[in-house]
């Protein structure tokens, strides 16, 4: 009878492992991958500003008018604005275009 009980000691080991290994493919598989999809709609969010053409979870298009700490001005029709939660925003259509460096042109270098 003492052979069993060797050999019961080496099988205790793998449901352990098992159970360690599965936690690790759960972290890898689902955890990881949510934590970096909420940290890129964070980062989406606190770069909004005034002119981005935006869509809301609930799906209406509208123009950002203004940005406040926890809530956002929408334009989603001419002179019609309602206000959204920052986390209400899901994505980001088009960025307002950053104003360039203005052209100055030399009236006396005209070329003919």
């Amino acid at each position: 009878m003492q052979y069993l009980a060797a050999g019961g000691g080496a099988g205790g080991f793998t449901p352990i492992l098992m159970i360690v290994l599965l936690f690790g493919v759960m972290y890898f598989m689902m955890i990881r991958p949510q934590q970096k999809r909420r940290r890129e709609a964070e980062a989406m969010q606190s770069a909004l500003g005034p002119g981005d053409e935006v869509v809301t979870i609930g799906g209406l298009y509208g123009t950002v008018t203004g940005v406040e700490d926890d809530a956002v001005l929408l334009e989603i029709a001419p002179g019609v604005q309602t206000r959204y939660a920052r986390p209400a925003i899901a994505r980001v259509v088009t960025r307002a275009e950053l104003p360039s460096e203005p052209v100055t042109e030399d009236v006396d270098t005209v070329k003919e």
